[in-house]
């Protein structure tokens, strides 16, 4: 994009301005439409979701065995729901802003496996793959009991393909280690912000892992190029794929059970809003589709992004999606937020989901850290800093009136709401590595 270009945009749209000064800003999507009417635009139905929590089930027994953390929950990767009444306290104090209704936090920081959201997508996507391969060479059947994977004949059967990936940490944790666990040979592709104790876990899995100097754009594309270049590596495109996607998306569904064992109500009156850090998007995206087939337009989705990376801001805000980067406004795409540093959000999820999104906003690193140091102060929680990002949500929707009014939520519904935070990692960092997040927390 040349300068004239921007000068345009910024002109066209003054929020850009606001983004490209670094500011912390919140944006409410006017855009936003029913389940009904957003959904053809998404590509992909509740047929595609059930069918995604079929494949996981069939791959339950399996997970017991290879993945022993998995066999209380009896091979289902899944986090409990935790109220933070303290923090929401702690939260009103500190932005002097009531925040009427209850929070809790989604506690996908503590998935088994590898630690945060992407246990979902990552290990889905992972899963699929070895099924088709192992079913295509007439070793495995639908109906067979998957526990049979478990086994040094599969091992050495996948041994024979490879798995790429690019990320920024993450992704490349639970893709790495399910897949060396299946006996992959696999190469993680990753961008110069990646924490090291990340890369030091993958290791000692046995997994390829490929440092670069540059961000996670750069990683992606690498990986990309390595799998091009082998007819037996398989490539996950976090950018683009529908799979991964697919299995954020089945949080839909198990999260409202939770909701029902827990006796908290979501419709009309009930209103359910929910905040979900953003880096490229699959995660935030898929869950967010899973979560308006479970709650329809009784759930409100937001995203969280820091200010140097807010790409899926800029690129929904604008319409350009992925022919628009961070980079081209001059911002640096810096961040302490390891998973949430993107410059350039999916376009695939931006177009899927802008009429189903009520919103983002930004926050900055400092924030993310102060958010970490009170919520291990007050609820004895400790997260990584990009899981706190939708810390800051509940109080910028309830600050927000207008945005209130245009969806019908009055005094009596927005007390009776309920903010759930998506909590998307931390459960598997270092005890020093965590000791320098909560010293980077003002007190």
């Amino acid at each position: 994009m040349n300068t004239l270009d921007i000068e345009n945009l910024v002109v066209k749209f003054p929020l850009v301005q606001r983004l490209m000064d670094l500011e912390a800003v919140t944006w409410f999507n006017p855009n936003t439409t029913t389940l009904v009417e957003g959904l053809p635009y998404v590509g992909l139905t509740q047929n595609d979701v059930a069918e995604a929590e079929a494949r996981l089930q069939r791959f339950a027994p399996y997970l017991c065995l290879a993945f022993p953390e998995t066999q209380q929950t009896n091979g289902i990767i899944e986090s409990e729901v935790v109220a933070i009444p303290a923090m929401q306290g702690a939260l009103e104090q500190r932005y002097e802003q009531a925040i009427a209704g209850k929070m809790w936090l989604k506690k996908d920081s503590h998935l088994p496996i590898s630690g945060s959201i992407k246990a979902r997508g990552g290990i889905y996507e992972v899963l699929t793959h070895a099924e088709k391969l192992a079913i295509e060479a007439g070793m495995l059947s639908v109906d067979d009991d998957y526990s049979i994977l478990f086994s040094d004949k599969f091992r050495q059967f996948f041994s024979q393909y490879s798995i790429a990936v690019g990320s920024t940490g993450n992704l490349g944790m639970s893709i790495g280690i399910m897949s060396a666990k299946l006996g992959f040979s696999v190469s993680v592709h990753m961008s110069a912000d990646a924490r090291a104790w990340k890369k030091r876990k993958l290791r000692e899995h046995g997994v390829n892992v490929v440092e670069y100097q540059q961000d996670y754009g750069v990683a992606v594309a690498q990986g990309r190029k390595q799998a091009e270049s082998d007819p037996h590596c398989f490539f996950i495109d976090d950018e683009n794929s529908q799979t991964l996607f697919l299995g954020y998306a089945v949080a839909g569904g198990r999260l409202k059970k939770q909701f029902a064992q827990m006796n908290i109500q979501v419709d009309q009156d009930h209103p359910l809003f929910v905040y979900l850090p953003c880096g490229v998007g699959g995660g935030p995206g898929g869950v967010a589709f899973g979560l308006k087939l479970a709650f329809g337009d009784h759930v409100h989705c937001i995203f969280a992004e820091p200010t140097h990376s807010p790409c899926m801001l800029l690129g929904i805000h604008t319409g350009l999606h992925d022919h628009i980067a961070v980079q081209d406004l001059g911002i640096d795409n810096v961040t302490a937020a390891d998973g949430l540093a993107v410059g350039r959000a999916s376009g695939f999820v931006g177009r899927a989901m802008e009429r189903l999104l009520d919103g983002l906003y930004t926050l900055s690193d400092q924030e993310m850290y102060d958010l970490l140091g009170l919520l291990a102060a007050v609820e004895g929680i400790q997260l990584e800093p990009s899981a706190l990002a939708g810390m800051a949500g509940p109080a910028r929707v309830c600050a927000d009136p207008q945005y209130l009014d245009s969806h019908q939520i009055d005094a009596q519904r927005i007390a009776n709401a309920t903010h759930l935070v998506w909590a998307t990692g931390g459960g598997m960092v270092p005890e020093e590595e965590m000791a320098k997040y909560l010293a980077a927390a003002k007190r």
